[in-house]
């Protein structure tokens, strides 16, 4: 790597993965004298154009005492990082540190010029922006607080780079250059931009893999069944609006189709572009199957092979490989070990999963880590999730598996911004970076309601996370929560029935509860709950077990109407030989009621038997009634809203 003459050893905690602008990643890392033919092979994709600007005259190519000065740095006084993607240079940025004269110098001086060239072929991807901001680190982390650059004045992009960064900065002109010089003390601006370009970047990269206009199923079987066929048919059962594509190696020389899908040998083999890749081979063939996606141009793929980190030692280095190999291509990964992506969208209707159904269309983004809570979320949320208003169906769900790449972080920098989520849920077995989840559930909260169950206790997360997982205790963890508005759950049953209470009903004006119904035990329970939230609950109306379905309405109406409460909470037991009928009855009358006053909310909880769970959403939905056998258990649901009553993003 260096000589025995440079000052420091090769800095590797400088290399970073950062997503661009269109959401493709780039590797940044510092340059090294092995980049020679690199270097010399960027320079000469670059435009006459950008040459000029960067060297303010004609100079077609780069002289040997160039290459050696571009490449040989001492990684304190002078610094050459690159932004690659597989592997080659697609820009680049340097210092040279400075004396107040312009002349070069050395440690205690505090100021260095600065010099980007980007690749016209990725100009406009935001790879200067993020390459000042890692320069703009490494300098204050070797002593240097200013930076200055000299720029011609039609250089408009990257005087725009600069001026967008947010530093304080001071502007000059003199011999037909703009002069510019910025602190690189990190503002309160300079730190929105990057924010900002964070978001902006992680939210497009998770939108290209939710919205692909191709999908590409490598090891789909020959045969029905198997993970990669499942997935294959999943895909084309559920109507997915784009192309899609089936890709065996082991296809005969006359098969062109699987299952009524294209079908080809390799990825290489599809005449047009490939967006997103779902990969279900052995863990063994997987590298060879990235470099055939890396190569076409695949912007995305999304692991469900197994093999990896879950598996010990040899599989999650196996997985470090596999996100190195990833990214180098500038491909995005969900997973290894996923259970799958789904979008309900009419405009995509993307099942790339293992859930043999599509769940129905709604606002409520998801999100697990684990494929099996995944699937008992998706079961919970079909069943009872139906109903007219369809606001309480999903929107987007994720399964991340191992979580070696998109994490439950870009999933709230895309939900942030996403005009189809109004209410989030997670399932988080780990948090691998607390201050930034709690950074972006603090800003999510504030626009959706944000609702987080924590899986595992004392931060062991699984083995398969390629994050490392807090070691905060479970207390704090939840103490960050709360403090961030989050809405933090004990179980998935309690996840799904507030993603449905937030997404169903309208926010109550004030913090005092009515409490009705044919419980009084029920109703105690709820009043001290109530309390222990710091509400402000009156006393439970008892309606005795003998209460009928027009009694609850009565006593509900009368409960809406009245001034002095912001909310009602309904509390109800089957009576003894009461069945379906009977629960359809109550429903309707609850419906019916709460139709009558839409500016309240109204929470039902009842104890299930037979069919009274789904009740509430059958009382207004034209679907055909449930055929489930009877599970006594207690559970929560809102009285369903008519069509139009939408919630505003905020959480009760």
């Amino acid at each position: 790597m260096q000589t025995s003459s440079d000052r420091h050893e090769y800095p590797a905690h400088w290399e970073a993965d950062v997503v661009l602008r269109d959401g493709g990643t780039a590797r940044i890392r510092p340059i090294t004298v092995d980049d020679a033919e690199r270097l010399v092979s960027f320079y000469e994709q670059v435009s006459d154009e950008s040459k000029y600007y960067r060297f303010f005259a004609p100079y077609p190519r780069l002289s040997a005492k160039d290459v050696h000065r571009f490449t040989h740095h001492d990684f304190v006084d002078r610094v050459g990082l690159a932004a690659t993607v597989g592997g080659e240079f697609i820009a680049t940025v340097r210092y040279d540190r400075i004396a107040p004269d312009g002349t070069p110098a050395s440690a205690p001086a505090d100021e260095a010029e600065v010099a980007f060239l980007v690749q016209d072929a990725h100009q406009g991807r935001g790879v200067a922006s993020a390459l000042l901001e890692h320069i703009g680190a490494v300098a204050r982390e070797r002593g240097i607080r200013r930076f200055a650059a000299e720029v011609l004045p039609a250089n408009n992009k990257m005087i725009k780079v600069f001026t967008d960064a947010g530093y304080t900065q001071k502007r000059s002109f003199e011999d037909g250059v703009v002069r510019l010089e910025f602190d690189l003390e990190p503002t309160d601006r300079s730190m929105a931009v990057q924010y900002a370009r964070e978001q902006r970047a992680e939210a497009r990269s998770v939108q290209r893999l939710l919205a692909p206009g191709s999908v590409a199923v490598v090891g789909a079987g020959r045969t029905p069944g198997g993970v990669g066929r499942s997935v294959l048919d999943n895909l084309r059962d559920t109507g997915f609006t784009g192309r899609l594509y089936a890709v065996n190696k082991a296809l005969g020389e006359g098969e062109k189709e699987l299952g009524s899908v294209a079908a080809f040998r390799s990825v290489r083999d599809i005449d047009g572009p490939v967006d997103l890749a779902v990969v279900a081979v052995p863990a063994e063939h997987v590298p060879d199957v990235v470099t055939e996606c890396g190569e076409h141009g695949v912007q995305g793929l999304v692991v469900v092979s197994a093999g990896y980190a879950e598996s010990g030692p040899d599989g999650r280095e196996r997985q470090r490989a596999l996100v190195r190999q990833a990214r180098s291509y500038g491909m995005r990964i969900i997973g290894p070990n996923a259970f799958g992506v789904i979008n309900t969208s009419p405009d995509v209707r993307l099942n790339a999963s293992l859930a043999p159904r599509m769940p129905r269309p709604g606002r409520i983004g998801l999100f697990a880590q684990s494929g099996a809570i995944g699937v008992a979320l998706l079961s919970r949320l079909h069943r009872r999730g139906g109903g007219v208003t369809g606001v309480t169906g999903v929107s987007t769900f994720v399964s991340s598996g191992n979580r070696a790449d998109v994490s439950g972080n870009d999933l709230l920098q895309y939900w942030y911004e996403d005009p189809d989520t109004d209410v989030v849920l997670m399932y988080l077995e780990s948090i691998g970076n607390p201050r930034k989840f709690t950074r972006l559930a603090r800003r999510t909260a504030a626009a959706k309601p944000l609702v987080v169950v924590q899986g595992a206790r004392h931060g062991a997360g699984p083995r398969g996370h390629a994050v490392r997982a807090t070691r905060l205790p479970h207390a704090t963890v939840s103490a960050l929560l709360r403090q961030a508005g989050v809405i933090r759950v004990d179980t998935i049953t309690e996840l799904v029935d507030t993603g449905l209470l937030l997404a169903r009903q309208p926010l109550p004006a004030g913090p005092r509860v009515a409490i009705l119904g044919n419980s009084e035990s029920l109703g105690l329970l709820t009043y001290d709950a109530c309390l222990a939230e710091g509400l402000r609950p009156h006393r439970p109306l008892d309606l005795s077990t003998a209460a009928s379905a027009a009694d609850f309405h009565a006593a509900l109406s009368h409960a809406l109407a009245d001034d002095t409460s912001d909310a009602v909470v309904v509390t109800a037991i089957p009576a003894v030989g009461e069945g379906p009928v009977g629960d359809a009855d109550l429903a309707r009358a609850l419906s019916s009621a709460a139709a009558a006053t839409p500016s309240k909310p109204v929470l039902v909880v009842h104890v299930e038997l037979g069919g009274l769970a789904e009740a509430p959403s059958a009382a207004t939905s034209t679907a055909p009634p449930p055929t489930t056998g009877a599970v006594p258990q207690t559970v929560t649901s809102a009285a369903s809203r008519p069509p139009g009553a939408t919630p505003p993003p905020a959480a009760w």
